[in-house]
């Protein structure tokens, strides 16, 4: 887990806090903090471009979200509602010891200013540039993967050359049978790649946890 004590500012954050600690840090400190069993981990906010993609992603999101709840079920049902973030804490735990910050999300619907538990999430998506290590990455997946949220998204980007879009992956949630194994599983529950596109190729095409059809016009930066 990528995390230490550090001086910010002349602030010497330690390295574990409670949730209420961590309130009385400065705003733009405590915003590039998540917390794990009340350990810090720093997540350093990226450049303009990571965030405009993470804009891009929650408005197609949003569209086609807006889009599925105006259509009623064959029976008349009312669809499911669902509302989408950016940069919006994710609790893990009761006494917020725990939470992450995906850098955009889509959750069923809560009263405004509800706190969100992984437990509302159904999509957590992450921004990948240079700073999030192949450590880091996975740690987050494993952790999203526990709390049992149904999908996970990356959209990678390629920092080195032009800060554009790489790769789009889509994650499904799948537990991993026990029955038949010699060994416990590690993890009894993981990701699986169900979705992969690139800019040369067609748009986005994903039938959950809504239909989506995004075109790479709709996430140009």
């Amino acid at each position: 887990m990528p995390t230490n004590a550090s001086d910010t500012s002349g602030i010497h954050v330690p390295e574990f806090l409670s949730w209420d600690q961590l309130q009385r840090l400065p705003e733009d400190i405590a915003a590039e903090i998540e917390l794990w069993d009340r350990r810090v981990v720093w997540n350093r906010r990226g450049p303009l471009e990571h965030q405009q993609f993470s804009v891009r992603m929650r408005n197609a999101l949003e569209s086609h979200a807006r889009r599925a709840m105006r259509v009623r079920g064959d029976d008349g049902d009312q669809p499911p509602c669902w509302q989408v973030g950016v940069e919006t804490n994710v609790f893990f735990s009761d006494d917020k010891s725990s939470y992450l910050t995906p850098d955009f999300l889509v959750r069923r619907c809560l009263p405004r200013g509800a706190d969100t538990t992984a437990a509302d999430v159904v999509v957590a998506g992450e921004v990948l540039s240079g700073s999030d290590t192949p450590k880091r990455r996975v740690w987050k997946m494993d952790r999203y993967a526990e709390a049992s949220i149904p999908w996970y998204w990356e959209i990678e980007l390629d920092s080195e050359a032009s800060w554009d879009i790489s790769v789009v992956r889509a994650y499904e949630l799948a537990r991993v049978p026990a029955a038949g194994l010699t060994v416990k599983p590690l993890r009894p529950a993981v990701y699986v790649p169900v979705g992969e596109w690139e800019p040369e190729g067609p748009g986005i095409d994903f039938p959950e946890p809504f239909p989506l059809e995004i075109s790479w016009d709709d996430l140009a930066f």
